[in-house]
Order: structure tokens, then sequence, then C-alpha cells
């Protein structure tokens, strides 16, 4: 696992954005697996100017969600096909084509979940996915003690998560679901370049454990430990309990250029 630390949210949307135009210089039809919520925005943002400035061609990428809401009618501004549409297609220049994700509104939930994980590896496999991190350490919606081996699948969020996403419906717990789909840790390790960014002092704790403590269902991002190719993000705030926050610096400062994130 690689830790950089950024002086800023808008610095480590920068640098991923970098990555991510990277990957589609060398992979033009590379899928991007995206997450929503405010952390990412930064990423978003970084690699759209690069698009709108003609730096970046990224009209053959495509796109890939991490989960969705269960019973959001259609349309629902918060599902999170709505957000992706429009945080990450619309401003890349990308059509709806480009673009795939689970169904939330299936009335087989559990085929649903098993025909994205099938509709994933059919299109090749995810090149470079996205994460944000809970403040329990989650990632999509793996809450902890999630299994380390789970495939895409339903799942309960627990009060926390509901209530750290209330912000996102007006304040109001009551409109949040208490179901969504989401890849599973398995699916999320089958990525090959899983990048994880994290800001804020509020995620300290969390990017803390899942960096420097054990690998263990309770903090599920700390499955990241296990991939071969797994960089976590995070700026000056998040980083701020990592006891090796000094090596992390000197070991980036110190990384060839030609390695890329």
């Amino acid at each position: 696992m690689e830790v950089v630390i950024v002086p800023d949210a808008a610095a480590g949307g920068e640098l991923i954005a970098e990555a991510i135009a990277a990957l589609i210089a060398r992979k033009p039809d590379a899928l991007l697996g995206v997450a929503t919520g405010s952390t990412p925005l930064p990423i978003y943002r970084a690699l759209a100017a690069k698009v709108a400035s003609g730096a970046v061609d990224a009209s053959r990428a495509r796109i890939c969600q991490l989960d969705e809401y269960v019973g959001l009618p259609a349309g629902h501004p918060e599902s999170y096909r709505s957000v992706v549409l429009r945080e990450v297609i619309e401003p890349l220049g990308l059509s709806e084509a480009s673009f795939m994700g689970p169904d939330g509104s299936a009335e087989d939930v559990q085929a649903a979940c098993e025909a994205y994980d099938r509709a994933l590896a059919a299109a090749g496999g995810v090149d470079l996915q996205l994460l944000g991190i809970g403040t329990d350490g989650h990632i999509g919606f793996n809450e902890p003690c999630s299994s380390l081996a789970s495939r895409t699948r339903i799942k309960t969020l627990t009060q926390q998560t509901r209530v750290d996403n209330a912000r996102f419906f007006d304040d109001d717990i009551e409109q949040v679901p208490h179901h969504v789909i989401t890849q599973g840790i398995g699916t999320i390790l089958d990525s090959r370049h899983p990048i994880l960014l994290a800001t804020g002092e509020g995620k300290a704790e969390a990017v803390a454990q899942t960096v420097e403590g054990p690998v263990a269902s309770i903090v599920p991002a700390s499955a990241l430990q296990l991939h071969p190719h797994a960089t976590v993000v995070v700026d000056e705030a998040a980083a701020s309990k990592l006891k090796l926050a000094d090596y992390f610096r000197a070991t980036y400062a110190a990384k060839p250029g030609w390695q890329g994130l």
C-alpha cells in the first residue's frame, strides 16, 4: 500500500486526476470505478478541467458505479446513478452508454447484484477504482464486519452511515434509505488499482486504522493492505494520526517520477 500525504483536498484531487489522465492516455477505453459523496468532488472537477482544456481525451472512457441505494425512485436526485451522471458523466462529456451500474430498483435485488458482478468481469474488470472512507472505516457500503471476500450484494446501512449521509437528504435521516447495493470488498480488490482519498480530521482515525492497523473486518478499508497496487491519498488533517507520516512523506518524495501514482 502506498500512502501519499498532500496539503489539502484540492491537491489530492489534482494528483488523482493526473493518475486517471495517465491511465486514459495508456488505455483510452479504461473502465473507471467512481465513488459518490463530497470527498471525490475535487477529483472530478480537476479531471473535467483537463478534458475541457483539451489536455485529456476521455471520449472512450467507461464509468462504473461503486454502489447504489435500494428503493429510491428512478431519477431521484440523490440516487447514485443521478449523482454520477451529474458529477462525472456530464462534466466529462460522456454519454449514458459509457456508464454501468447496479439496478437499485430491481424486483430481485440479489439477482441484480450478481448480474452487476458478472457485467464488471465481462467488461474486462475495473482498471482504477476510486474510494472514499467512512468514519467507521467502511469502503463502498461495506460496513464494519463485512466479509473481506464479499461480492456485490445488498447491505443494511448502520445508523452512523445514515446520519453521515443525511446531509444529502435535507438533513432528514428519515429520507435516507436503509439498504444499498454495494460492490463487495472482494469485488473492489479485483480492481487493478484502487485509490482511496480521505480528507479532513474526521477521517484521521479511520485512515490510521486502515493503513497502520491489522487487516480486520471491523475496519473494512484495511483489506486494501492485501492489494498489490493500492494507493491511499490523504490531506494533512486526515494524516494527523498516522505514526509513520514522516516515513510516508519521505518515501513519496524519493519516488522515481516514472513510477507514477
